[in-house]
């Protein structure tokens, strides 16, 4: 089969279509021939090896993993030991575990980690929902619970995570201001956002506005101000991928960990969290998105092929919403 492999960190060059053998399945996985992927953060913070204290989880000199993707959407072709209720032929969404990379046209991925594709989206629509769906919506319902006519803040409201967050906020009927630049501002009203507030154009500090609930998708503010914007008992929400700016040893972790340890000490939640694409979330987002609650917004769609495009583009123009990746 054909898959991106990278055999060392660096930029997008160091990503190169070759010719791999096919995966087999083992106990709990499925086999999925892939029919759509899409990019996330975490996939250029892979191929940079950034920050450099990440390395000590993915490899030291070179990506233990050598493909590259997390996001899949396809059809299973095969089954391992163990999975009864995941028959071939069946249409399936997911994210792949650490060792499995879904650039490729067949992924392996823990069962766990699949759902059922919803039936009112396209391949490409439903590639674009695990891995930002399911950290806006464990953050958003399981982490900060939050309740109807609370006031929600997302800061990175353009980003993939940001678009799902939006309209899972109004989803749960809170009040949802969403910060983005001016290009996105339509974008984001679009998705259901009650204010919109352009960082071109004014802070949002300067508001004077406190919200119950904030996520923080961007890492660029300090944690006192994003402190600032939350009430005594608000909830901060950090799980900023960032922008790249070349290499770091820390990158977005530094502020998660500072507020990791703040937290401790303070009324204020300060909560950092890892995102898991389970399959009951991923239940829930297609129960969603077939409601017309939630629906991916997609910027570019790439082929296989171009992926290196595709990440330079993700990591150094902004991409609004979520980039996509075809396999023929």
């Amino acid at each position: 089969m054909q898959a991106i492999v990278q055999e060392q960190y660096g930029s997008p060059d160091t990503l190169a279509l070759k010719d791999v053998d096919r995966p087999l399945p083992g106990p709990g996985q499925v086999l999925v021939a892939v029919r759509a992927a899409s990019v996330n953060a975490a996939d250029w913070h892979v191929m940079r090896g950034d920050p450099y204290l990440a390395r000590l989880q993915l490899g030291p000199r070179r990506p233990r993993a050598r493909i590259r993707g997390r996001d899949f959407a396809g059809e299973v072709v095969a089954v391992g030991d163990g999975v009864t209720h995941v028959p071939p032929g069946d249409e399936v969404y997911g994210e792949t575990g650490l060792s499995d990379g879904a650039f490729a046209e067949y992924v392996c991925a823990p069962v766990g980690q699949v759902a059922a594709k919803p039936a009112s989206l396209t391949f490409e629509q439903a590639a674009a929902v695990p891995l930002a769906g399911a950290t806006a919506l464990q953050g958003l319902r399981d982490v900060a619970r939050l309740q109807p006519g609370q006031r929600l803040l997302v800061n990175g409201a353009s980003g993939g995570v940001g678009t799902f967050a939006v309209q899972l906020g109004r989803v749960y009927d809170a009040h949802v201001t969403g910060v983005c630049s001016t290009r996105n501002v339509e974008l984001v009203r679009s998705l259901g956002a009650d204010t919109v507030v352009d960082y071109r154009q004014q802070d949002v500090a300067a508001l004077g506005q406190r919200y119950d609930v904030v996520l923080d998708l961007v890492g660029n503010r300090s944690l006192g101000d994003l402190r600032r914007l939350l009430p005594p008992a608000g909830t901060l929400l950090l799980s900023g991928g960032g922008t790249s700016n070349g290499g770091s040893l820390l990158g977005p972790m530094g502020l998660i960990l500072t507020g990791s340890l703040i937290g401790r000490f303070v009324r204020q939640r300060l909560v950092s969290y890892t995102a898991t694409p389970t399959t009951e979330r991923l239940t829930e987002l297609a129960r969603l998105a077939d409601a017309g609650a939630v629906r991916p917004a997609i910027d570019r769609t790439f082929p296989l092929a171009e992926v290196p495009a595709a990440i330079r583009y993700l990591e150094t123009e902004h991409a609004r919403a979520k980039v996509v990746i075809t396999v023929p």
